[in-house]
C-alpha cells in the first residue's frame, strides 16, 4: 500500500471548513484500500428512555474537527503507519429490530472482510450485538471490554429480546464472548435486584464499579482490566454514559458518580500492547449535549482507540 492519506491539513483548509469525516479523514471511497475503518450506524430504535443517539454519529465526526495527527500522550501517529478512513453511515431500518441488526451484521461483516480493524460509532448499545457476532466469525470467543453506566446483560424489556440493554446477554448466550476474559468497567446506579450482578457474572463478566476509581489508583485497575483480558482477542465497547453527566451529558439514560473523560482515556491508553481487534462508541445523543462536552469526549475516546490498535504508530 502507499504512504496513508491523513486528515486535511488544518494549516491549509480550516477546521470548519471542509467534509465532516471524522477526524476529517478521507472516505473510504476516495483511498484504495483501508486498514482501519470509521462507519456510523445511526440506530436507536432500541433505547428504553431517551431517544436521538441516531445523530450521534455524524455529531461525533463533526465534534472531531480538531483532532490532530499526533498524539503526545502515547507518542504515536495514528494515522502515519496505516490508512485509516470514514465509510460514511449504514442505512438500517428504524421500525424492525430485526431487520436492523441483520443489516449491521451484514455491514460489518463487508467492511471487515478484507481484515480491516473496525471502529463503529452508534447509535444505540443494540448494535454491539451484530458487531460481535462478526468478530467471533474472525476470532472466535472475544474478550469484551464493556464501558457503561449499566450492565446490559437484562434478558428483556417488555418481553422484547433485543434492545440497548440486553446486548450481553444474547452475546454470552449465543457464545459470542469468552467467559473467563470479559469484564465491565464503569458500572454504577441502582438496580432492579442484586441478581442483576449474579447475573452478570454467570453471563461471563467480571466487574469494576465507578466507585473503586476514588479510592484504588489508576495503574492497579489498568493492571486488573489487562490481566482479565490476558492475551485474548479484545473487543471495546463503550457507552458514553460511562462518563459523569458533567463529562458528557449528551446520552439518553445518564446516571451520577461516573468516571472523568481524563480517567476514561488514560484506562484506554493503559490497553496498549493488547490484541484489541474492534472497538464500538455508542449512545451519544446530540439532542442532550452542550457545547459539545459529549461530542468531544466520544472523539477522543475513539482517537485513543486507533492509537492502541495493532499499528498504533508508535
Amino acid at each position: 500500500m502507499n504512504d496513508p492519506i491523513g486528515p486535511v491539513d488544518a494549516t491549509r483548509v480550516p477546521r470548519y471548513g471542509g467534509d465532516t469525516t471524522f477526524a476529517r479523514l478521507p472516505r473510504l471511497a476516495d483511498v484504495a484500500d483501508a486498514d482501519a475503518v470509521l462507519w456510523g450506524v445511526p440506530f436507536d430504535t432500541g433505547v428504553s428512555y431517551r431517544p436521538g443517539a441516531r445523530f450521534g454519529p455524524n455529531h461525533v465526526r463533526q465534534s472531531s474537527r480538531l483532532l490532530r495527527p499526533y498524539n503526545p500522550a502515547m507518542d504515536a501517529e495514528p494515522f502515519a503507519v496505516r490508512q485509516v478512513a470514514d465509510a460514511g453511515d449504514v442505512g438500517v431500518n428504524p421500525f424492525d429490530i430485526t431487520e436492523a441488526i441483520d443489516t449491521i451484521e451484514a455491514s460489518a461483516r463487508e467492511l471487515s472482510g478484507t481484515g480491516r480493524s473496525l471502529i463503529t460509532i452508534g447509535g444505540d448499545h443494540t448494535i454491539a450485538l451484530p458487531l460481535l457476532r462478526v468478530q467471533h466469525e474472525r476470532h472466535g470467543p472475544i474478550a469484551v471490554l464493556h464501558f457503561d453506566a449499566h450492565l446490559d446483560t437484562w434478558d428483556t424489556y417488555f418481553g422484547a429480546p433485543y434492545t440497548h440493554g440486553t446486548p450481553f446477554r444474547r452475546a454470552s448466550e449465543e457464545g459470542l464472548i469468552d467467559f473467563q476474559h470479559s469484564m465491565h468497567v464503569g458500572l454504577r446506579g441502582p438496580l432492579y435486584s442484586k441478581l442483576d450482578l449474579d447475573e452478570s457474572e454467570r453471563l461471563g463478566f467480571a466487574a469494576v464499579h465507578s466507585r473503586e476509581f476514588a479510592r484504588t489508583p489508576l495503574d492497579t485497575l489498568i493492571d486488573r482490566i489487562r490481566t482479565r483480558l490476558g492475551s485474548r482477542p479484545v473487543y471495546v465497547s463503550i457507552d458514553i454514559d460511562v462518563l459523569d453527566p458533567a463529562f458528557a451529558p449528551g446520552t439518553g439514560t445518564p446516571e451520577a458518580g461516573g468516571l472523568s473523560s481524563r480517567e476514561l482515556l488514560e484506562v484506554l491508553r493503559g490497553l496498549d500492547g493488547l490484541n484489541v481487534v474492534g472497538c464500538d462508541l455508542v449512545e451519544v445523543s446530540p439532542a442532550y449535549d452542550h457545547a459539545e462536552l459529549t461530542g468531544i469526549a466520544a472523539a477522543h475516546v475513539l482517537y485513543e482507540m486507533l492509537t492502541v490498535l495493532p499499528l498504533g504508530g508508535r
